[in-house]
């Protein structure tokens, strides 16, 4: 593993980061984003509210929560459990929605952008697709949704499960920005072989991107305590996101690329 090819490609992505036609492509998708959460929260946060309330209420939820934060300490939180866990049963979903978007309209710019400047002549052998990419976001999203659940039981232990979340979204990240990066350079046996041989290094920068987005996901938590400022915070926490995966986006984009071209290198030279 090539640590120093990892903290070379941050640098990079760092400094693209700031560049005005990135920040400007973190806009789209926001807006995108902004507005289908807008939208499914207006229509539907009170009815999980309430439905949380009455699944509580049937299964004496409220004791049992009392007694474990309590028990943890944290016994103020117990008049905000409810919104609490629907926003949190609806964190992933606005991750998800934030990836993708990033990951569908903000990719194929950072790739063209990269290229141009570092890689002109690079040869592109489009070894993935955009139904390839959705697909391959769509069913890593889904495992990431089944383990997101059965890991909700640490949020008794908050260091471990801030540790275990982050671990996921950078499971999550990595799959997704890896096909993403190589999907428009790489032919498929090479993104395969590229994805196999980094796969290290790919969960490394995802999981550190993981822990950055974690700064996002405490606004969206804290909305739980102020409803009156929740529109603001969750706003402000979908664009911090959109930034977050943003510069993940160009951190695999040029870290995919210098190990596409060391690839094709070595290849040369065996033939």
């Amino acid at each position: 593993m090539n640590l120093t090819a990892i903290a070379h490609a941050w640098g990079r992505a760092l400094l693209a980061q700031f560049h005005w036609r990135i920040l400007f492509l973190s806009l789209l998708p926001f807006f995108l984003s902004l507005a289908l959460w807008g939208l499914a929260l207006w229509w539907g946060m009170q009815d999980l509210v309430d439905f949380i309330q009455a699944f509580f209420v049937k299964h004496e939820g409220f004791k049992t929560s009392g007694a474990i934060l309590e028990w943890t300490g944290m016994l103020a939180f117990k008049t905000v459990i409810v919104p609490f866990i629907a926003m949190w049963l609806l964190l992933p979903f606005m991750v998800l929605t934030s990836l993708l978007a990033t990951a569908l309209m903000a990719m194929p710019v950072i790739s063209r952008h990269v290229s141009r400047a570092t890689y002109p002549d690079l040869e592109q052998r489009q070894g993935g697709s955009l139904i390839g990419s959705v697909w391959h976001s769509a069913s890593s999203f889904f495992i990431f949704l089944l383990l997101w659940l059965v890991t909700l039981p640490l949020l008794l232990l908050p260091p471990l499960h801030f540790v275990v979340q982050g671990l996921l979204l950078g499971w999550l990240t990595y799959r997704v920005m890896a096909y993403d990066a190589l999907a428009e350079h790489a032919d498929a046996a090479e993104r395969l072989s590229l994805t196999r041989q980094h796969r290290t290094p790919f969960l490394i920068m995802g999981t550190i991107s993981g822990i950055i987005g974690g700064a996002p996901m405490l606004l969206w938590v804290g909305g739980v305590m102020s409803f009156v400022f929740f529109p603001f915070l969750a706003g402000l926490a979908i664009w911090l996101y959109v930034l977050v995966f943003i510069f993940t986006g160009l951190w695999f984009q040029y870290y995919c690329m210098a190990a596409l071209q060391q690839h094709r290198s070595e290849v040369n030279r065996a033939n």
